[in-house]
């Protein structure tokens, strides 16, 4: 073989090589432009999925009660969901809840949630029943009456309803003890009133002793335990106010209490007017015998303590400074040198 069929030979060669070349070349790029296509309708389809089904919607309800209905199927729990905004798609729901093989014992109850939830999280949220529920810190101070209690437990518990809470709970005034309560967020208003009186009567186990042994019934301690509760805050001040007032029971004088006028008209000593002493109320210790009809609001501890057990003395006057110190008295000429010396 001569030089010019060596060359010729080689020449076909390279020119068949560059072909193949340019050929896969051409093919590399049809390829690229379909992977290129292929991702940007993956990466669209991904992000409708997420806008139309895996995001939490606008309008989540958060720090709200979400209820799953017991006994319902997975389909009308989806769609109740949807309903009230805890998820984009109903069927999206069914579907991650499926997958992860809670389709038939999805967990029912009252749920909490603090921030929107996506898709997923919702799922398995019912799923195992992560109800987000956490015991909720409230404090009933001493001497709070119903009214103020309904507003309180108003404030914080998102199934407690106060109009039926009132209704229930005025006929215990005085029995529900104020105290510091844990409680879910989904309490009712009637495990509120069985709570507070189960407390009370274990409170008043502690000194039923000394409630039997006053030989007064337990409904006339309370009621002058109430009474005490505005009317003083130390426990020795209470106990001889309590020695005074049952003193003017005992002898059948009124027991022109200021305290009861801050349960009816909501005013205290220093903004009373002679037109209030003569208000016709069966609270009003200006006008009326005896005990008020009831309690006039939740007394604590120690004021039942002081009801039960008072200082005996002869004291039928006492009154209190604009500081808190309480003055006593034997006779209504000393009362009014005391109101001259320390209130006039």
């Amino acid at each position: 073989m001569d030089k010019l069929d060596i060359k010729k030979i080689t020449e076909r060669a390279l020119g068949a090589y560059e072909g193949f070349l340019e050929k896969i070349s051409l093919r590399s790029e049809d390829v690229n432009r379909w992977t290129i296509l292929i991702l940007v309708v993956i990466g669209t389809l991904s992000l409708y999925l997420y806008l139309a089904s895996v995001r939490p919607p606008d309008n989540f309800p958060i720090n709200e009660l979400v209820t799953v209905s017991d006994g319902k199927p997975l389909s009308e729990i989806s769609g109740e969901l949807e309903e009230i905004s805890v998820v984009r798609s109903a069927l999206a729901l069914r579907v991650a809840v499926t997958l992860m093989g809670h389709e038939h014992d999805v967990r029912s109850g009252d749920y909490l949630f603090k921030e929107p939830r996506g898709l997923f999280s919702i799922a398995r949220a019912i799923s195992i029943g992560a109800f987000g529920l956490e015991p909720m810190r409230i404090r009933i101070p001493e001497g709070a009456t119903t009214k103020e209690m309904a507003v309180i437990f108003g404030g914080r518990l998102l199934r407690f309803n106060s109009e039926e809470f009132l209704e229930a709970a005025r006929p215990l005034e005085g029995y529900l003890f104020p105290d510091t309560y844990f409680f879910l967020p989904n309490a009712t208003e009637d495990l509120v009133i069985r709570t507070m009186r189960q407390n009370f009567d274990t409170q008043i186990a502690s000194i039923q002793d000394k409630i039997a042994a006053s030989g007064r019934p337990l409904e006339d301690v309370v009621i002058m335990a109430s009474l005490l509760e505005r009317e003083a805050r130390k426990m020795e001040d209470r106990q001889k106010i309590a020695g005074v007032l049952w003193n003017r029971l005992n002898i059948g004088m009124l027991l022109q209490v200021d305290a009861a006028f801050l349960y009816t008209l909501g005013k205290g000593t220093y903004q009373l007017t002679t037109k209030d002493l003569l208000s016709d109320s069966p609270y009003n210790t200006y006008r009326y015998m005896g005990l008020p009809p009831g309690p006039i609001g939740s007394p604590s501890m120690d004021s039942l303590l002081a009801a039960a057990t008072p200082i005996e003395h002869k004291y039928l006057y006492y009154l209190a400074d604009r500081k808190g110190v309480t003055y006593y008295s034997k006779t209504y000429e000393e009362h009014l040198r005391n109101k001259r010396k320390y209130i006039d």
